[in-house]
């Protein structure tokens, strides 16, 4: 740490990150009881590991560090689960998106279905504000990698999201929209009856 700094402790941690911490942690993990440990397990070792700090304008990246490194860490201690295939038709997604609100549950229960590569990806762009520069330096990979993975990993966002919303969107049936005094015969064309 710089000299004449004054020195970090955990109180001050906790007190000025734990909220970002904790949304990070949420983002990656999908649930509050995981994030809760999370967080509490980087703030448990950032106590033990204080010391390495060298430069305390850093200590938030650090933090996102030790809790990412966490979440990885336990993910490797899981026993895998089967995920369910997720076939990518890239020409069936639109390309230019339309702005809406998005449901953060609906938007977390997506980001949840991702495979580990691209959610770290991608919360370490859109979360942590890394560059690709960044990411690629964390995770040791190529920066192709990371622009391919980060697309990738919009794009089934994108798909998953869209699917919800159509799912969602209630199909109006085609005898309320049909004129009074017709009926669909099998090959759909209309006819009097």
């Amino acid at each position: 740490m710089a000299e004449g700094a004054a020195p970090l402790n955990v109180g001050t941690l906790v007190a000025d990150h734990h909220a970002a911490l904790y949304r990070y942690a949420f983002r990656l993990a999908g649930s509050a009881a995981d994030a809760e440990d999370l967080t509490q397990q980087a703030f448990l070792i950032a106590h033990q590991k204080l010391s390495q700090v060298r430069n305390a304008d850093c200590v938030r990246g650090w933090l996102f560090t030790v809790l990412r490194n966490c979440y990885l860490k336990n993910r490797r201690r899981r026993l895998p689960v089967p995920a369910a295939n997720l076939e990518l038709d890239v020409n069936s997604i639109p390309a230019e998106a339309v702005d809406r609100e998005i449901d953060s549950e609906r938007l977390q229960a997506a980001i949840d279905t991702l495979d580990e590569d691209f959610k770290v990806t991608l919360l370490l762009f859109y979360f942590e504000h890394r560059t690709y520069r960044e990411i690629a330096e964390v995770l040791a990979i190529p920066v192709g990698t990371v622009m391919s993975r980060l697309a990738r990993a919009k794009a089934r966002l994108r798909q998953q999201l869209l699917a919800a919303e159509n799912a969602r969107t209630p199909h109006s049936d085609l005898n309320e929209t049909r004129r009074p005094g017709y009926s669909a015969t099998r090959n759909s064309t209309m006819s009097k009856r």
